[in-house]
């Protein structure tokens, strides 16, 4: 009969304990403003969102004159910012230069700009890195939006796909033609 009683004084301390950690979440989200002032998201899209990088010629496993553009599509995409904004594009054309499939493992730096549905023009500069995790290519892209809509706003934008054709180029048993990825954007206001 002693064992019943101690179950039934603990209770109200453990009721107690949990009723306080609740008080101090609870406290946290009222008090701390602070926290959705790091940055309010703009616009993002997400999948079917997508690159396309074509390479003419092919892409070997040894460096030759290759011509390289990427067309996105992006859409759809959801912004409070600008509620007209639900897709975009952009084309990068790469002049010709001495390029091999070892290339596409690599990081750098790119600027383009996107032209939403509704006419306006974002100009975005990024730096890339380039990973390759079993079989996935993953690109991530942050910077900022230089010029038009959503200036001074950062990015950040995830193309993932499949690492296959890479893997087998670097290893001199394919070529790449080109290099289909889903893509992810993020544009975030300070």
């Amino acid at each position: 009969m002693s064992q019943p009683l101690r179950a039934r004084v603990r209770y109200p301390y453990r009721l107690s304990a949990l009723l306080a950690g609740l008080c101090l979440f609870v406290s946290g989200l009222v008090f701390a403003p602070q926290a959705q002032a790091a940055g309010v998201l703009d616009v993002t899209c997400t999948p079917p969102s997508s690159a396309v990088a074509s390479y003419s010629p092919a892409l070997t496993n040894s460096p030759q004159p290759v011509a390289a553009t990427i067309s996105y599509q992006f859409g759809p995409c959801v912004s409070l910012a600008a509620p007209a904004v639900t897709s975009g594009t952009a084309t990068v054309t790469n002049p010709v230069r001495d390029r091999s499939c070892l290339d596409l493992l690599t990081g750098g730096r790119t600027t383009f700009t996107i032209t939403w549905n509704t006419g306006q023009t974002s100009t975005l500069s990024l730096n890339f890195n380039t990973t390759v995790a079993g079989a996935v290519l993953e690109v991530v892209l942050t910077g900022t939006v230089t010029s038009g809509l959503f200036q001074g706003d950062t990015v950040v934008m995830d193309q993932t796909g499949p690492a296959t054709s890479v893997l087998l180029c670097t290893l001199g048993l394919g070529t790449v033609p080109s290099i289909y990825t889903a893509v992810t954007l993020e544009i975030t206001s300070l």
